[in-house]
């Protein structure tokens, strides 16, 4: 089975993998390195680290995709490393992708088997078997269904700036009523979309600002600040024609506020 380095070489991509650290990155599930491929920000996300773990010319970072298996998402030449002023005690650094490579990114995947390490030496004995080589890049998953939508905030920005057409074909022909979670609590609110651009223009209105104008939504942003809305998720709870009446929907609206009693412990 045809190993990563030697592949990445066949291709042209030049590095000395005798000099380069090897990134599993995982992150949590907060902040999940896959969430930062899908908006095109793994690089930045990759740039920001506690330690200085990028001792090596180089860093080749890999995805964890579960069960043993890795997305390739680049090898980056390291510029420079300074303490990051964001974050006091961790550390910013600077990097650039390599040449002949971006038709590979997010397209080939491999297999190992992580110990602890999420940081480790490219040495001859770390295979990184290709196991697979897909057609087109990884992006976010087609729509799933009404009943099984759960994403975050971050891949509900990539999905709503993207227009991906699954997601807007699905959502901006219902109205209905969602729920968003703040997973740092548990605490739920109950909201709901009618009209033209049904559940999709609703949910536009939670990118641009993160509370679409809730109150309670507004007060907790302003206390814990903006981007804390990256730690609020979305699903939806019913679905109704776009031209349900505006009260039946209101109806169903304060049924399930009242089923999850998102007024007394929640946001609502």
């Amino acid at each position: 089975m045809l190993g990563l380095i030697p592949f990445l070489a066949a291709n042209g991509v030049d590095f000395d993998a005798s000099d380069t650290k090897i990134h599993l990155a995982t992150g949590n599930t907060e902040n999940p390195p896959i969430d930062a491929f899908y908006a095109g920000s793994f690089q930045s996300w990759q740039e920001h680290q506690t330690k200085r773990n990028f001792q090596g010319a180089h860093v080749l970072g890999l995805i964890s995709l579960g069960a043993h298996r890795w997305l390739f998402a680049g090898v980056y030449r390291v510029l420079d490393c300074q303490p990051n002023p964001a974050a006091d005690g961790h550390f910013l650094y600077s990097t650039t992708p390599l040449d002949n490579q971006s038709d590979l990114i997010g397209r080939v995947i491999v297999e190992h088997r992580r110990t602890r390490a999420s940081y480790i030496w490219c040495k001859p004995k770390i295979e990184l078997p290709i196991v697979e080589i897909r057609r087109e890049k990884m992006t976010v998953p087609d729509f799933p269904g009404y009943n099984t939508v759960r994403i975050s905030h971050a891949n509900l920005k990539t999905i709503t700036r993207q227009k991906i057409a699954s997601w807007h074909a699905a959502l901006a022909n219902v109205s209905g009523i969602y729920l968003i979670v703040d997973t740092t609590t548990g605490h739920p609110y109950v909201g709901k979309a009618s009209g033209e651009g049904g559940i999709w223009q609703r949910w536009i209105a939670y990118i641009a600002n993160g509370h679409g104008g809730n109150i309670e939504l507004k007060k907790l942003l302003n206390e814990k600040g903006a981007e804390h809305m990256q730690h609020f998720q979305y699903s939806i709870l019913e679905t109704a024609d776009t031209h349900a009446s505006e009260l039946d929907i209101l109806s169903r609206e304060s049924h399930w506020m009242d089923v999850l009693k998102s007024r007394e412990f929640g946001l609502n």
